[in-house]
This record gives C-alpha cells, sequence and structure tokens, in this order.
C-alpha cells in the first residue's frame, strides 16, 4: 500500500510539475514589448513616445523627386503612405522601427525602396516637439482589412514601449476594399489626398 501510495504521489508530481512548465510565461513574453494599444485618430501613449495615425494612403506606384531626378515605383502589390505624429514623452528618444501586421499575421518592415527623405525613420524625438511623420510599406492587397501598425523605438523591443494601432480608417469602396490611387508621392504629406 504504501508502495502504491509513493507511485501516485510521483505521478501527481510529475503532472503537476508538466502543468507548470507548460503555462508559464516564455522568456521572450516576461522581456518582451510593453505594447499600448489604440486606433488611427486617437494618440496612443507609451512610456517613450505618444503617436498618432491620422491617414493611410494606398498606391499601386510610388512618384517622387530625389536628388532632382524623377523616380517611379511600381510593386505586384499596393503601397500604403501612413502619416502621422510623434512626440516623446518625458526625454529624448529615437523610433525606427515601424510594421504592418497582416490580419493574417504577415508582418511588413518599411521599404528601403523609397529611400530616405525628410519625415521618414528614424526619428530624434524630443519632449514637447511633435513631428510630422510617414511610413512607406510595400504589401499584398489582402492585408489590409484589419490591418495593425505596431510601432516601437527599437528593432527588438525588450521591454521597450510599443505603440500597436488598428488601421481602421482609410478610403474603402462599398465593399470594403480599399481604394487606391494611381501614383503617390510618398515625400509630400498632401499628395494622394
Amino acid at each position: 500500500m504504501r508502495k502504491l501510495s509513493n507511485i501516485l504521489i510521483v505521478l501527481v508530481a510529475i503532472i503537476v510539475l508538466y502543468g507548470m512548465q507548460r503555462t508559464k510565461p516564455r522568456y521572450g513574453e516576461l522581456t518582451g514589448p510593453i505594447p499600448a494599444y489604440g486606433k488611427m485618430h486617437e494618440t496612443v501613449r507609451t512610456r517613450e513616445f505618444d503617436v498618432t495615425l491620422d491617414k493611410v494612403t494606398f498606391a499601386r506606384q510610388l512618384t517622387f523627386t530625389q536628388f532632382g531626378k524623377t523616380k517611379v515605383l511600381t510593386t505586384s502589390g499596393l503601397w500604403a503612405v501612413v502619416t502621422g505624429q510623434l512626440a516623446a514623452t518625458t526625454s529624448t528618444t529615437t523610433v525606427s522601427a515601424a510594421t504592418w501586421l497582416g490580419p493574417t499575421g504577415l508582418k511588413y518592415g518599411l521599404t528601403g525602396r523609397a529611400g530616405w527623405g525628410a519625415g521618414m525613420p528614424p526619428f530624434d524625438l524630443a519632449p514637447g516637439m511633435p513631428k510630422q511623420v510617414r511610413f512607406v510599406f510595400e504589401l499584398l492587397p489582402d492585408q489590409v482589412n484589419g490591418a495593425t501598425f505596431v510601432l516601437s523605438s527599437k528593432v527588438e523591443p525588450a521591454l521597450g514601449s510599443q505603440a500597436r494601432l488598428a488601421i481602421d480608417d482609410f478610403k474603402k469602396f462599398h465593399d470594403g476594399q480599399p481604394l487606391i490611387v494611381d501614383s503617390r508621392d510618398p515625400l509630400n504629406p498632401v499628395s494622394g489626398s
């Protein structure tokens, strides 16, 4: 009888330890980013910066002037140009990592094809001095509805601030598909309106 109770105690301990192993938070969850959630036109406040997304425009091509030459960039998907405002909260900070997270989990980083101009990352921010900002992504058309814009100060924001904004306000057709303009200048905040 004593032998049977010892075996039963060991089995219960194994089950409890297995359950603890499966339900404990992983290291990445413990040291991961500290997210703040919101949606477009709302100011999302993180510990390091505040962000407001004003507008998202989708285009078939990007047309802009760089170094005195007109450049036209095409894609087999579509271009998303996100405009908004950024401001540091309590101390000077840099914000450089933006991701478009599609509804199926596909992640799109900032495109380097459009070059880097005024109003494009990385952003050096000082408290009390907000900046108008633009982010350019190249993505598949089916990754628009239900997407999330993710912004952080670092590419791997361990224990850093991260803003997650629902992309929920952009021009659409009656069937819910995004309105796509033929051409957009990513360096000009008012083009492609």
